[in-house]
């Protein structure tokens, strides 16, 4: 980890906040519980036990791995369905196979992103591939849900393949930071996903004893979760580690610090940095149903047992 990097971060373009931005406050922080998702692969619950009213648009987030598969071991999920919501499945090492029943799919690798907007309803399948079930290989990724609002929970089913390569690289003043700008924009400098719901997803490399402020919308939250690593939040320098996520308050800048010494397989703190605008709409969720309503779960779920979501392919090419 990561997989897209640049040699000499200070060849990039630099962000930082204005001296005269209200810095965020840390509201919590939180340590995510371990668990298992699909035929078995391991997850920490990012987002569990922080009150919905300060993740609005988000839903959920799982941080899959970082495991070692032995060969034979690397595991994905069955067919399944979705209904009202976006998937975002960030791969930082390893591959992932995607496909659904409308058509849609793609691999994922190293640095690459699936963006899949579910909409109205559709089945979906996430896998290894055939060769690294065979040789077995480091696993490691991120799975975001974003909501959307009521007006875009009925449109049609879209998917975006983000390769690691289009994403707008970014770092702080002195370079001790490096900033991936997956969806949304920071600063002026936009990411390559396509959003409904407006919202900024980083992927941030701090080098040890480094600290970077960053400028963060007012009308966005403000989330951030570490995938490795140690270092500190806000301008207070609340403790954070791999696991936790920070809730930060509102304003208009928010603060991350890489620890001057890391874990000994870990030379820098990587952290995720999540930001979207409220929907502030009523939610209904249960498994992969995410509506407005109960009358609208109840009805996703006889579509979905009508196979008005679709049907599974007779071969699907995994």
């Amino acid at each position: 980890m990561p997989a897209v990097t640049v040699e000499n971060p200070l060849t990039l373009p630099k962000v930082a906040a204005s001296g005269d931005a209200v810095a965020r406050p840390v509201l919590a922080v939180t340590t995510a519980p371990s668990g298992f998702e699909g035929e078995g692969f391991p997850v920490r619950r990012a987002f569990a036990g922080i009150n919905y009213q300060h993740l609005d648009p988000f839903i959920m987030m799982d941080q899959m791995g970082e495991v070692e598969y032995a060969a034979g071991e690397p595991k994905g999920t069955p067919w399944h369905p979705h209904r009202g919501f976006e998937t975002v499945t960030y791969l930082i090492d390893g591959t992932f196979i995607h496909q659904d029943s409308n058509g849609g799919g793609g691999t994922i690798e190293n640095g690459d992103t699936q963006w899949m907007t579910a909409g109205s309803g559709l089945l979906h399948i996430e896998a290894p591939p055939e060769s690294l079930v065979l040789s077995g290989g480091l696993f490691h990724g991120l799975q975001l849900w974003v909501n959307l609002p009521k007006a875009d929970k009925m449109m049609n089913p879209r998917y975006q393949d983000i390769r690691g390569g289009e994403v707008q690289l970014l770092a702080s003043p002195d370079g001790g930071a490096l900033l991936r700008v997956i969806a949304g924009e920071l600063d002026g400098h936009q990411g390559p996903g396509i959003t409904h719901t407006p919202i900024t997803m980083i992927h941030a490399t701090v080098r040890p004893g480094a600290e970077v402020t960053l400028p963060w919308r007012e009308d966005f939250n403000g989330l951030a979760y570490v995938l490795a690593g140690r270092g500190t939040v806000g301008e207070e320098r609340r403790p954070i580690r791999l696991g936790q996520t920070a809730v930060f308050g509102s304003g208009g800048s928010l603060t991350v610090r890489a620890d001057e010494k890391q874990d000994g397989n870990t030379p820098d703190l990587e952290i995720v940095l999540l930001g979207g605008r409220p929907i502030r709409e009523p939610m209904a969720h249960y498994g992969p149903f995410v509506m407005n309503s109960q009358a609208e779960l109840k009805q996703a779920f006889e579509d979905f047992q009508a196979g008005r979501l679709g049907t599974v392919p007779a071969v699907h090419g995994m």
